[in-house]
């Protein structure tokens, strides 16, 4: 069965894309710890990520670079973190997160509550920044 992830890259159900290539797709997720919270996943449906091939793990790395350095711009916050959980959605994936500090990362924290209009404006300013 599809991943959710594999649903979005297929267009099946809507997403708040920010940039895409041939391996790889980013989109804000819709449960955010920070505005610019972003997902970077591989569109291969592989569950771990250090099950990808050494080629597309680099290019999920590389593609996830670009992306932050676009949320960077955006001014979120102080700088971008990064984290590898693995186990929320079976699909590799990098979660982008602005963060001023390291307890800004915590997966534990209550989510964001953002409107589609506030999700529409933050991925329209991400994916200006976007080379």
């Amino acid at each position: 069965m599809a991943s959710i992830f594999t649903k979005i890259i297929n267009r099946e159900i809507p997403a708040f894309v920010v940039a895409e290539n041939e391996h790889c797709i980013a989109f804000l997720d819709i449960k955010p710890l920070a505005k610019g919270h972003t997902l970077v996943v591989s569109k291969k449906e592989v569950d771990y990520i250090f099950d990808l091939d050494s080629t597309l793990l680099n290019e999920l790395m590389q593609f996830s670079k670009r992306v932050a350095k676009a949320i960077d711009a955006c001014k979120f916050a102080k700088r971008t973190g990064v984290a590898v959980i693995g186990l929320e959605v079976p699909h590799a994936h990098v979660h982008l997160v602005p963060i001023n500090g390291i307890s800004d990362i915590e997966f534990s924290k209550p989510k964001l509550e953002l409107s589609k209009d506030e999700l529409s404006e933050i991925a329209v300013q991400i994916s200006s920044c976007f080379i």
